[in-house]
Parts: structure tokens; sequence; C-alpha cells
């Protein structure tokens, strides 16, 4: 009877194996559609028609098309570090990544609801707007726009983006964790910058709201430093 009983296990054993590797084997349909190709973005980005989810994901509707296609690149080829985007990306080539550029620069998702400003929102402020010539800091829309919303083809905006994911980027920067090639204006900015500072300035960047029409503004003057960064 056990014997029985162990013959029939192994039978349906067998079966449930043989059913998984006949649904492994059967091969996943792929159209090439724009909708597919994005559809591991907006898992965290979020999709055309909401925001994206609160906390460290960024938004990147609307950004720059030049800068979303460096990004993207700079993740795939080791230039950036996020182990999810560096294995995501690993197998597209440039002409693929500039597709996906050129979709999120198209679009007018909505964006996230603002933040409080936090306790140190008047020196955030002071910071994003005017700088602090006392450590030689300049301000985030000498290179940002005056809009905050980025100059094109490169230069992102800042608004619409969560405080914490800001935090954590002006920190790598600050860390030497994420850089660029020389000059590296932001390594130069986040060094300035006192963690309390880097705190307050991100806070009154996640309270601001996005204004309407907000695609970046047109090339930088020529006043505008080269920054390695753009490249």
């Amino acid at each position: 009877m056990l014997t029985a009983v162990v013959l029939a296990g192994l039978f349906v054993t067998l079966l449930l194996g043989a059913a998984h590797w006949a649904a492994a084997a059967t091969p996943v349909r792929v159209d090439g559609s724009m909708a597919q190709r994005v559809q591991a973005c907006t898992a965290c980005h979020g999709r055309a028609d909401r925001t994206t989810r609160q906390g460290y994901f960024p938004r990147i509707a609307g950004k720059p098309e030049g800068y979303l296609f460096q990004q993207l690149r700079h993740f795939r080829d080791g230039r950036r570090e996020h182990a999810g985007m560096a294995h995501l990306l690993a197998q597209m080539p440039d002409a693929y990544l500039a597709d996906i550029a050129a979709h999120f620069a198209a679009l007018d998702a909505p964006p996230p609801t603002p933040t409080p400003p936090g306790p140190d929102g008047e020196r955030g402020e002071a910071l994003a707007t005017r700088g602090d010539p006392l450590v030689g800091l300049p301000a985030c829309v000498s290179c940002h726009g005056t809009a905050l919303t980025g100059l094109a083809p490169a230069v992102p905006g800042l608004l619409g983006l969560p405080r914490d994911y800001l935090v954590a980027q002006i920190g790598a920067w600050k860390t030497g964790r994420r850089h660029a090639t020389a000059p590296d204006c932001m390594a130069t900015v986040a060094q300035r910058l006192s963690v309390e500072d880097i705190d307050a300035v991100s806070a009154w960047l996640a309270s601001r709201p996005v204004p309407p029409g907000h695609a970046p503004a047109g090339r930088p003057d020529a006043g505008t430093p080269a920054c390695g960064s753009t490249r």
C-alpha cells in the first residue's frame, strides 16, 4: 500500500513538473510596442495618466529628452549606480534607449502633490533661489532654470521630485557615489552643502508645485557653466 502511495505521489510530481516545463517553454509574445517596452519603467516611475508613487522614485515624464537618454546610458554602462536599473538596461542598445527617452520626454503626467517645506523652509528657499555667497554656493536656479523646470537639452528640472530622492541624489554627489566628467559641477555644489542644508533645500524643492506648462526652458545662455554632468 505504501509503495502504491509513493508511486502515485511520484506520478503527480512528474505531471506537475511536465506542466511547469511546458508552461516555461511557451514563448512570451512580444509585440514591440512602446507600452510594452516601458512596462518596467512605469512600475516604479508611474504611467502617463497618473503621478508617480510618493517616496524615492522620481517623476521622469517631461524631463529633457537628452537628459533621459544620457541617464539611461549611464545606468546601463555603470557610470551611475543602481543595480536594478543596470540589470534592466544591460542588453538595450542606444537606439532603443533613445526611443524610450523620447517617449517619456513627450509625456505630461500630472505631478505629485507637494509636501510640506519643513522647519528650515526659508533656508531651503534661499539656497535654491539665491545660493550662499559665503561658501561660494550658486543657486539651483542658476543652472536648472529660473522656474526650476530644467533646461533643454540635458539639464533636469527639480520640481515634482520626492524629498527622499533629492536628498539621496545630492548626498550621492557629496560622497562621490555619483559623479560626472570634469568639471563635475554638482559634486562641487554638494560638497559645499552641509547635511542640514541638503535636507532644507530638498524639502523646499519638494514643497513647490510644478507650474502649468512646465516644459524645460530653451538652451542655457552663454554664462551657464558647461558641466560634465550634462554629457
